[in-house]
């Protein structure tokens, strides 16, 4: 084969993966309008085929079914964007600004900044999910798997502020991941942004108020 026929194969192959890739954003991005505006039930692939402006064997050939379309929806929501949803999480950049961060206040500051726009994006979803998952295995299982992949998250986050000898002497990285899975809870963001009407930097500022003072000694400026 000459190299003008392999580098054709090589443009073409390139090609067509961006194709792929960009078609599968549409899909993810258009399911989770579906699944937002008419809930799980109502989402159906030819309606989501129909919104990503693709045929529905298409929509059929990116996931297992509406299940794996909400799945990939999920995880778009909590990366922000579906190809940041590819990346794995230690790798992509605001989680690595947390992980390089060596001040361990910083770090919990930082770490807070990410969760408004996480529960912002991704919160519509988990609603819906919640709604259907009573019913479905599924969607129950999917809602387990979420649940098991966050806390595992905040385990590692943990586990790096233990390592680094930073937190409070009473407090181990298990029961540090536990105190940050509660007050990070989509519960909290739902009670305090959406029901009392806080603004998205007071919810982020008593976030990391609070992780500093539930996880770090006090430091002799704060006695």
């Amino acid at each position: 084969m000459s190299e003008i026929a392999r580098a054709k194969r090589r443009y073409d192959s390139t090609n067509r993966r961006v194709r792929a890739a960009e078609t599968r954003t549409r899909i993810v991005e258009a399911a989770r309008r579906v699944f937002v505006e008419l809930g799980y039930a109502r989402a159906t692939i030819p309606r989501i085929a129909a919104e990503a402006g693709v045929a529905v064997e298409t929509v059929y050939r990116s996931a297992a079914g509406k299940a794996g379309l909400l799945e990939a929806a999920v995880l778009a929501a909590v990366a922000g964007g579906v190809e940041r949803s590819d990346v794995p999480v230690e790798r992509r950049p605001a989680i690595r600004q947390i992980i390089e961060e060596p001040d361990p206040r910083r770090q919990l500051r930082l770490y807070a900044a990410t969760q408004p726009g996480i529960w912002s994006r991704v919160g519509p979803l988990l609603r819906v999910l919640d709604a259907a998952a009573a019913t479905d295995d599924a969607l129950q299982a999917l809602r387990t798997r979420q649940a098991e992949f966050r806390h595992a998250g905040l385990r590692r986050f943990a586990g790096l502020l233990a390592s680094r000898d930073v937190l409070r002497p009473d407090i181990s990285a298990d029961r540090a991941a536990d105190i940050i899975w509660t007050v990070c809870a989509q519960a909290n963001y739902d009670a305090l942004v959406l029901a009392r009407g806080w603004s998205r930097d007071e919810y982020e500022r008593w976030i990391g108020d609070t992780l500093i003072h539930a996880l770090l000694p006090p430091r002799e400026t704060d006695e």
